[in-house]
């Protein structure tokens, strides 16, 4: 197999990458500056932003009510003079709460692909967005791009990995596929291909319910990450509500998780632990009193003889 030493030449994305025109900003063709009834839009089937800040949501409709939209929607031709939406969501659903008739948008002819790499974009540019929905956005944006599956991704990036910890070489095709990722996020302008490998991609790994607060903004990464931890999905789901409702810190999170744990060892009957312990402890106490230089004291010698009692009768 051949083999070549890693280069680092800067890749050229394609010209029918949606990137392409996304760097060179591509001129708008006709349909820019117009305004559209806001009726005449809709949402995609295919949307890659879940979740909403409720109050910057708010900040966002205050502007919009002093300022109007400042930034036309981004939207594609859907036939019958119906559009679909591309671009621009929280401004859309800010002006549907604000019963706004009419929307200022820029109109493109856009084939599935572009559009949905487009909302991508659009979305990572954002300041707002949480940890998971970066990070699914980030992966689903290099799965367009490298038009390979999302397993075959990450398994690119894990090579990359190993072949920089151990010294390697890679086919020429693997390091085209790494230049390319390279080059994609050097044009989000987030992260690395690296810290994403590390920091971000385990994200993904957590319990369903972990993952929905955390695309939800509710909780820090650190706290969900530590309720993660507990198994029992009942008892996960009841410490997430709690830990955001009263607004846990992570050493309050984590004494929980403690106390769960604890009563999850009591409620096993004790068996084999407790016994474990109890064998532990009387092994500690009979060393202890074969040093005991206070076998003499009279008031101590009775008390040594009830609890020897006692022991035999429970023997």
């Amino acid at each position: 197999m051949t083999v070549k030493k890693k280069s680092r030449s800067p890749f050229t994305v394609s010209s029918g990458s949606v990137l392409n025109s996304f760097v060179t900003e591509e001129p708008v063709k006709e349909g820019a500056g117009e305004f559209l009834p806001l009726t005449a839009i809709a949402l995609p089937k295919k949307q890659p932003r879940r979740y909403f800040n409720p109050q910057k949501m708010e900040q966002l409709k205050l502007s919009i009510q002093e300022h109007g939209i400042l930034e036309p929607l981004l939207v594609r031709p859907n036939g019958n003079g119906q559009y679909e939406l591309v671009a621009g969501e929280r401004r859309y659903r800010a002006a549907q709460e604000l019963q706004l008739e009419t929307v200022p948008v820029v109109i493109r002819e856009l084939d599935d692909k572009k559009a949905f790499q487009l909302a991508l974009i659009e979305n990572l540019q954002r300041e707002d967005l949480n940890p998971i929905e970066e990070t699914e956005g980030i992966l689903e944006l290099l799965v367009i791009e490298l038009g390979l599956p999302r397993e075959e991704v990450i398994s690119i990036l894990n090579l990359d990995a190993n072949a920089k910890k151990r010294g390697q070489e890679l086919t020429e095709n693997v390091l085209r596929q790494i230049n390319q990722i390279e080059t994609i996020f050097s044009l989000i302008g987030r992260l690395g291909p690296q810290s994403f490998r590390t920091a971000r991609l385990p994200l993904l790994n957590l319990p369903e319910d972990v993952l929905e607060v955390l695309r939800q903004g509710n909780l820090e990464y650190t706290k969900a990450k530590a309720i993660a931890g507990i198994k029992d999905q009942a008892q996960r789901k009841s410490l997430l509500k709690k830990a955001i409702s009263q607004d846990l810190s992570l050493s309050q999170i984590k004494e929980q998780i403690s106390k769960i744990k604890f009563a999850e060892t009591k409620g096993k009957g004790g068996s084999d632990n407790s016994t474990k312990t109890y064998a532990s402890r009387m092994k500690e106490i009979y060393t202890k009193t074969k040093k005991m230089k206070s076998w003499d004291d009279p008031d101590k010698q009775k008390q040594f003889e009830a609890l020897l009692e006692q022991m035999e009768k429970l023997l």
